[in-house]
């Protein structure tokens, strides 16, 4: 395929490096702006641009990796003469967004992508979607040589995947920042719970989170969760969090 990616930011490197590997030819890089542009076409070896106008118009894939905010901008500022396939890697923007073009869809990658950090994207459950059958069926053939778990999925579902990435990422990541705080505020290294996160991560490839789930609320310990309560007396927003999780465990007990 010939590939136009339309970002130059995490996803859009990902992504170029990856079809490269596969075979495929980057043979244009646009990015808002021209030294982002010129330094992944550089690394891709392509031309850059920060010009929609000089947008190639015939090339077989059209990749957006942008920020889900620059999507429609970008979009009304594209040709609708582009005979490609049109695509974002969005898991928040709907298909529809793109309803402009001929033929168009959405290859979501539920993965968190930083540039200096290698991602395998045969581990990567590719989510993918197209206007009609044809076009699903390209986009599907295509997720699939990078990752053989890729899997059809309308937009409803993807933003459920999306959602359940921010809850077990993002979330679990700031959870882990007040445990970082509140041990150094007692002298203490974030190492002395890495193995723990390790082990609770392991244990739900293979269980549903409920059936693993452990500690004081699981239990029904009332004592222990008064004590913890009291400890963080002086953080009424951890509190608050430490009470919302605990009865959500014990919900589900």
């Amino acid at each position: 395929m010939n590939i136009v990616i339309l970002g130059s930011g995490n996803a859009a490197t990902h992504f170029g490096k990856a079809f490269q590997q596969l075979g495929h030819q980057i043979v244009q890089i646009y990015s808002k702006t021209k030294a982002n542009a010129d330094a992944l076409a550089f690394a891709l070896q392509c031309p850059g641009t920060d010009d929609l106008s000089q947008l190639l118009q015939h090339a077989d894939l059209y990749l957006i990796a942008v920020a889900d905010q620059a999507i429609p901008t970008i979009v009304e500022r594209m040709s609708r003469d582009i005979n490609g396939i049109v695509v974002h890697c969005s898991g928040a923007s709907d298909m529809a967004i793109l309803s402009r073009f001929k033929k168009y869809g959405v290859i979501y990658p539920p993965q968190s992508l930083s540039k200096n950090k290698i991602v395998d994207f045969s581990l990567i459950p590719f989510c993918v979607e197209g206007n009609d059958a044809n076009t699903t069926e390209a986009l599907l053939g295509l997720a699939r040589t990078f990752s053989s778990r890729s899997i059809h999925c309308d937009s409803q579902q993807r933003l459920a995947i999306h959602l359940s990435s921010v809850l077990v990422n993002n979330f679990s990541n700031i959870l882990y920042q007040f445990a970082y705080e509140l041990l150094a505020e007692h002298n203490l290294s974030f190492d002395l719970v890495k193995p723990i996160i390790l082990e609770t991560a392991e244990k739900v490839q293979n269980h549903i989170p409920i059936t693993v789930q452990t500690g004081p609320a699981i239990r029904g310990d009332e004592t222990t969760q008064q004590k913890h309560l009291k400890f963080i007396s002086n953080k009424p927003d951890l509190q608050q969090i430490y009470q919302l999780l605990s009865h959500q465990i014990t919900k589900r007990k």
